[in-house]
């Protein structure tokens, strides 16, 4: 844990100190986003399938409205990714059984083996970045990271982990 005067000199961090961090944010997601790119490219999937198939894998399920508030896209963009996911077999749609409305919406064994490819090269990634930073660094990068979030996703995101 830091100290109040730690925490103190975080507040007067400079421009350039801030700029470098918006850099390495940057840099980092180009990493962190890499493997799975290369993945994706081998069915002409972009990011946008991946990360249909992330919360899908991540809540069985789940109904659109729901996808298209965590994913934070357009209706119509959303629906583009899930009729390429569903045309291709890797994602199932389920009429709801309390409201004939809703779709409800699975990953077919298909859909969880590509998404066990891209979630393993993801988590090779963090794991080796989070065992060079070490664990004070691993909780700090959390804290960061929820500290940027919107209060609304920051809900979103914290349902996900009780989950």
């Amino acid at each position: 844990m830091q100290n109040d005067t730690s925490r103190e000199n975080l507040l007067f961090l400079t421009d350039e100190q801030l700029r470098q961090g918006i850099e390495g944010m940057f840099f980092a997601y180009r990493g962190f986003t890499a493997d799975p790119d290369r993945i994706l490219e081998k069915y002409n999937y972009g990011r946008a399938h991946h990360r249909a198939l992330h919360f899908i894998n991540r809540v069985p399920g789940t109904n659109v409205n729901n996808l298209l508030s965590i994913l934070g896209v357009t209706k119509q963009s959303l629906n583009r990714v899930l009729r390429t996911l569903i045309e291709h077999e890797l994602v199932s749609l389920r009429i709801g059984t309390k409201d004939r409305r809703e779709r409800h919406l699975y990953l077919t064994e298909s859909g969880k083996s590509l998404e066990k490819q891209l979630s393993t090269a993801q988590s090779h990634r963090m794991r080796e970045a989070y065992r060079q930073a070490g664990p004070d660094a691993v909780a700090g990068f959390k804290q960061v990271l929820e500290a940027m979030m919107d209060p609304k996703l920051q809900v979103a995101y914290k349902k996900l982990r009780v989950s």
